[in-house]
Order: C-alpha cells, then sequence, then structure tokens
C-alpha cells in the first residue's frame, strides 16, 4: 500500500458518491418521445386498427355497416384482384430497377464529381417536389402522346417498331404499361438519388486513393469500395421508390389504360364509386402486410437490418 492511500485510509477519507439523479430527469427523454409516439397512434395505429374492423364488416351504405367478423372478404379480394396485385409490384419493381441505374451516376457525380456546382445539382434534383405530383402527372401525357415528339422520335429510330413487335406498344407510348412505368420512375426518382447521395458523399476520398496506390483500376474501386460503402443508400433508396409506388394509381390513371389497372385504381375505385368499405380495407391491409414482408425479406437479404 503506498504512503498515499495509506495516509487517505488512517484519515478516513472516503470518495464522494454521485448525487442521486433526479426522478425529472429520468422521465425527460420520455416526454421527448411522446410527440412521436402520439402522432404514431393517431396517425398510424388508429388508422390501421380502423381499417381491420371495417375489413371486417358487413351491410350496405344505406342500411349501415356492422362488425361481423367476416373473414372471407380476404379471400374474396386476393382472389378476384390478385391480377391487379401481380401487376402493381410488377411495374414497381421495374420503375425501382430504372430509377436505380438513373439515380446511382447522378448521385456519384453529385456526391464526388460536382465540386462547386453540387449544390445547384441538388437544387436541380429537389426541384421536382415544388410542382404538385398530379400537375407532373399530367406533363407526361403531352410528353408521350401520340403525336408528341418523344414517340415522333420513336417511329424515325425505329424504336417504336421494335417495342410493337414486342407486343408493348401497339403503335403507340400512351396508355401503355411502358409509359406508366416512366411516370412512376420520373415522379419517384428524387427519392432514390437522395439516399443515394448520402450514401455516397460520406465516403472517405482517402479509401479511393488508397485503392489506387494499391493498383487498383477505377472499375475494381468501384465495386470494392465504393459500391460497398453506398448499400445503405442503396436499400434505402429502393424502399423510398418501391413501396409508395406499388402503392400508387395516379400514373396508371393518367398514363395507363383501363385494361392494365394496379391495387390502387381498385381501391379507389371500391371505396369512391362501389362503395365497398369492407373490401376496399381488405385490400388496402393485403397490400400493406405484403410490402411489409417483401420489405423485411429483402432488407435481411440486403444485409442491413438496422434500416428497420
Amino acid at each position: 500500500m503506498s504512503v498515499v492511500a495509506a495516509a487517505g485510509v488512517s484519515g478516513g477519507a472516503r470518495t464522494p458518491e454521485p448525487p442521486p439523479e433526479k426522478s425529472g430527469r429520468k422521465l425527460t427523454p420520455y416526454f421527448l418521445l411522446l410527440p412521436a409516439f402520439l402522432a404514431l397512434i393517431v396517425f398510424y395505429v388508429l388508422p390501421t386498427l380502423t381499417l381491420a374492423s371495417t375489413s371486417l364488416q358487413t351491410g350496405s351504405l344505406e342500411d349501415g355497416y356492422a362488425l361481423t367478423w367476416h373473414w372471407a372478404t380476404y379471400g374474396d379480394v386476393i382472389t378476384q384482384y390478385w391480377p391487379q396485385f401481380a401487376r402493381s409490384f410488377v411495374f414497381a419493381a421495374v420503375a425501382t430497377l430504372l430509377a436505380l441505374l438513373i439515380a446511382y451516376p447522378l448521385a456519384y457525380t453529385i456526391a464526388i464529381k460536382a465540386g462547386r456546382y453540387r449544390n445547384l445539382m441538388l437544387a436541380l434534383v429537389i426541384a421536382p417536389f415544388f410542382t404538385s405530383f398530379l400537375i407532373r402527372t399530367l406533363a407526361w401525357r403531352q410528353i408521350l402522346a401520340d403525336q408528341g415528339w418523344v414517340v415522333d422520335i420513336m417511329k424515325s429510330t425505329g424504336l417504336m417498331h421494335l417495342t410493337d413487335w414486342l407486343g408493348i406498344t401497339e403503335g403507340r407510348l400512351l396508355a401503355t404499361p411502358i409509359a406508366v412505368v416512366l411516370g412512376l420512375t420520373y415522379n419517384f426518382l428524387p427519392f432514390m438519388t437522395l439516399p443515394l447521395y448520402t450514401s455516397l458523399e460520406k465516403i472517405d476520398p482517402g479509401l479511393l486513393q488508397a485503392s489506387g496506390d494499391l493498383y487498383a483500376n477505377s472499375w475494381s474501386s468501384f465495386w470494392k469500395i465504393t459500391w460497398p460503402l453506398s448499400l445503405p443508400g442503396v436499400v434505402g433508396g429502393t424502399l423510398l421508390t418501391f413501396i409508395p409506388a406499388a402503392g400508387d394509381y395516379v400514373n396508371q390513371q393518367f398514363l395507363g389504360s383501363t385494361s392494365e389497372t394496379m391495387t390502387g385504381n381498385v381501391i379507389d375505385s371500391l371505396a369512391l364509386q362501389q362503395r365497398d368499405y369492407p373490401s376496399a380495407a381488405a385490400l388496402s391491409l393485403v397490400l400493406m402486410l405484403a410490402i411489409v414482408v417483401l420489405v423485411s425479406v429483402y432488407v435481411k437479404r440486403a444485409g442491413t437490418d438496422d434500416l428497420l
């Protein structure tokens, strides 16, 4: 035992205990979370419970609805509307893939190559948000019109004949699956670009320099460094694009045909035109559950479980 320790023991010196934490400080984090918790209950839990209750009701608009626990509604909507259900996921998946192929080079350029023009390019990416979603979709009706410049270019270059041969367009772009996918891709492109930019902007340039010092070419540096480090942005961007695209109905309504509706169009028709609220609620819940399952599987397969 050292002299200082012995002196401390003999003198009866004791290490001062920290002051007791006040109970108010312990509750502070919970008070800070209270607004978000209330918003979650009001805007998510209660509407979901209302949908679940409505989907199990029977009746009519004239006689009223009663909760009868009619589970057969779920089987009826799945059996009747599974083509629209599958089409929604196919359109959303194709639009998400196209958005990724367009947004990744764009985000890479803004984050790494743009230099002093970075803020300007970011503003151009965000600029569509200042215009109504509906107006942007209606603008695509003019762009893809039968007498529009896009169709004229495709006819002059022979691309229209190729799409006709594949049975996709039948001599036009408007009111075809291509128009719907293009509208979805354009409208949700910023949701893909911004998460990608955030991930790419965080990459340390020194890592790319070090890979060059180790005689790695640009292609190897991208696949070994840039791509793995940008995966959180890829996963986040694909989720932010796929989820709203799967439930969208505006693009199909204005750019597609009545023979190729999506789940959102069916829900809109059931709720606002046919007034079949139980079927609309059941189809909405089935769509939500399917998206949750797909997202969970996708995130786990991508190795980014911390996003959930």
